[in-house]
């Protein structure tokens, strides 16, 4: 059976209707725009101290978690520990949380440092509106952070409105709850200020047998909602599975809010499925994020007073464009490694057949021996080719459809399939127009020069001194200089981001990590001189704001084509 699944748009004309009878269960992700990590950056930064520690290198060596090189040679240690949990696992955060913090006090001063300062965000305003209509009564959290309970002091002027229950005290949860006095926050995990952060394996196993069975008969009074919630706690999906279980589960609806187009967890499919087949309303809702649903739900309700929404709208610093950069001596504060998308494609070709994900799709195009680029969505294979060749790759796979299909530029704003074959097309134009070679990686495409020798690289050489060579006592492990490129969603636009960086052929687990040393070497020193000079020939190189560059070059089918500016992206200080 198919994960159940309805729009956003439907989801929120049936939370206008039924918003009393829905509950509310916020994950990590639901706090993010209030500027508090997410239980996977907190992942990437326990296998940086264990790393830092255990290896006795210095923080600075990793301390760039962004850089894909870096994540790769945190991982490769982590890999080597036998006892480590394999990434992507249940137990990957409360594992790597309880080996880098044993004690119980020093993980809650670790909390209480990534939740000081935070202030609650538009979606926790919003919801604290609906809690004071009535139109949300219920809210668990797996959170520890007091972003409810400020928003709410906010909205009813007060801290006594709200009740708070914790594994330390779940009777007031219980009573609240049964005697209807709301609204009720319920904190599954425990409060930042709490003696007891369930936060580890074993903690988290013991979870509260109280608040279990609490959250187990709320379900089968109300409706849920979950929001920002990666599935990963065990203790919470055994008991969102047993209220599903039977015909009185979840009587307003479980309804599982998912950002992107990837698939939810394995446990949050089966969930709905399960509650799907015992008869319930359950689907997931694909998203943008928090802030943006609970924008457009609040909009549902006539007679909410938004005066503290109202209030944050006007607070919110406001952006504007940067000039262009002047010849008159003045810098700007930051110049960008940005380039702004003038152009891009605005329909490609999509066709249904039933091949199967991202990879069989392109194994198909392979088998045919045919140039295409490919995406897979909910929505059908999308690409860009010939004709011919599209009907070739999938004629095996039965296609019942073949069409044009339409670019939407919501689906850009995040890292969707639209977005991935975009990104996939345009560093393949690249490659085309300005002479490069193109390795493709999950993260970033990696270009660097086709011939060094040639005379347009000669501002390059003078640049960094050297274009690639083999790395010294090494065998068989090459650099090249170069640059990582990407796709970006910023101002309403897409853009261009590009890093120079060292290129490596022939990396294997053996030599990962001597590779990511002599690449910090070569580029240590691009102080801001170096790296702006850097910028501007990779700039010059890459922009085509006079003539569209293309993926395929062909002239029948569908191709890619795309306009690039000649600025980078600038900020200038605001005037006073």
């Amino acid at each position: 059976m198919s994960i159940p699944e309805i729009p956003a748009d439907d989801f929120a004309r049936r939370f206008n209707l039924r918003s009393p009878n829905l509950m509310w269960l916020l994950g990590a992700g639901a706090s993010a725009a209030a500027g508090i990590p997410t239980a996977a950056d907190m992942i990437w930064e326990f296998k940086q101290r264990l790393f830092v520690t255990q290896r006795k290198v210095s923080f600075q060596r990793v301390a760039d978690l962004s850089n894909p090189n870096v994540r790769s040679q945190l991982q490769g240690f982590i890999d080597s520990a036998a006892d480590m949990p394999a990434p992507g696992s249940e137990d990957e955060y409360a594992h790597l949380f309880e080996r880098v913090y044993p004690a119980e006090a020093d993980r809650r001063a670790y909390i209480d440092s990534k939740i000081a300062g935070a202030k609650p965000s538009y979606g926790h305003l919003a919801l604290a509106t609906l809690m004071r209509a009535g139109a949300t009564k219920v809210v668990w959290t797996t959170n520890f952070d007091p972003l409810v309970a400020d928003a709410c002091a906010k909205v009813y002027d007060g801290t006594g409105f709200l009740t708070t229950a914790s594994p330390e005290a779940p009777e007031q949860g219980c009573h609240a709850i049964l005697e209807g006095r709301w609204p009720v926050e319920v904190k599954l995990h425990g409060d930042f200020r709490s003696r007891q952060l369930k936060n580890t394996s074993g903690e988290l196993r013991l979870q509260d047998e109280n608040l279990r069975r609490i959250l187990v008969d709320s379900c089968k009074r109300f409706g849920l909602i979950v929001a920002g919630y990666s599935g990963r706690d065990a203790s919470v999906m055994d008991a969102l599975l047993e209220a599903s279980n039977g015909p009185n589960g979840y009587p307003a609806g479980l309804f599982w809010l998912h950002r992107g187009d990837g698939e939810p967890a394995i446990r949050v499919a089966n969930l709905l499925r399960n509650a799907a087949e015992a008869g319930t309303e359950a689907a997931l809702v694909r998203i943008e994020n928090f802030d943006e649903t609970l924008r457009d739900l609040t909009r549902q309700q006539p007679n909410l007073d938004t005066t503290e929404l109202e209030k944050f709208g006007l607070q919110r610093r406001r952006w504007s464009p940067a000039p262009a950069p002047r010849r008159d001596g003045q810098w700007p504060v930051l110049r960008l490694n940005a380039l702004p998308i003038l152009d891009q494609p605005s329909v490609c070709r999509i066709l249904n057949c039933s091949v199967g994900g991202l990879s069989e799709a392109r194994a198909a195009a392979e088998a045919a021996g045919v140039d295409i680029l490919v995406a897979r969505t909910r929505a059908g294979v999308l690409g860009f080719g010939k004709d011919a060749d599209m009907r070739a790759a999938f004629k095996p796979f039965g296609v019942t459809e073949f069409a044009l299909h339409s670019i939407q530029t919501k689906k850009l704003r995040y890292d969707s399939g639209e977005r991935g074959l975009l990104r996939e097309a345009l560093s393949r134009a690249l490659s085309n127009s300005a002479g490069l070679e193109l390795r493709t990686r999950r993260t970033a495409d990696l270009l660097f020069p086709k011939d060094p020798s040639a005379p347009k690289w000669n501002g390059l050489l003078q640049s960094v001194g050297s274009l690639g060579g083999s790395v010294p006592n090494i065998p068989d492990l090459t650099w090249y200089e170069g640059i990582g490129v990407r796709l970006d969603w910023a101002d309403d636009r897409m853009w261009l981001l590009f890093e120079p960086r060292i290129v490596f052929e022939g990396i294997t687990p053996e030599n990962k990590a001597a590779a990511a040393d002599f690449g910090r070497e070569k580029t240590v020193k691009r102080y801001n001189r170096e790296l702006n000079k850097l910028l501007a020939f990779w700039a010059k190189t890459l922009s085509s704001s006079d003539a569209s560059i293309s993926a395929l070059q062909i002239s029948e089918g569908v191709d890619a084509s795309f306009r690039i500016g000649v600025h980078t992206a600038y900020s200038w200080r605001a005037n006073a």
